[in-house]
């Protein structure tokens, strides 16, 4: 699973099978390292981020931080979706 980058102690990352055919662009973020039930959080287009779920149990205040900050970094975690995954299905 490659990691995009690290906030504090949250990892964001993919997983490096997202389903087939490919889901669209999201992230994962866990606390310490990658687990497999982890929160996951949708990109648009736009790089806007949509909560998938939450199942890492990240507090709401520091969820909406890391929010934010993938949304300000959503050009790198597209450029490194598509570098992993060869391509880009679709968005949300």
């Amino acid at each position: 699973m490659p990691q995009v980058f690290k906030i504090g102690s949250y990892w964001v990352y993919f997983w490096s099978n997202e389903n087939d055919p490919l889901e669209p662009v999201h992230v994962h973020v866990a606390e310490g390292s990658p687990q497999p039930n982890a929160t996951k959080i949708w990109l648009t287009r736009t790089g806007k981020c949509l909560l998938a779920n939450n199942n890492s149990d990240i507090p709401a205040k520091t969820l909406r931080n890391i929010m934010r900050i993938i949304e300000s970094q959503h050009q790198i975690v597209f450029q490194k979706w598509i570098q992993y995954f060869e391509q880009i299905q679709f968005y949300c």
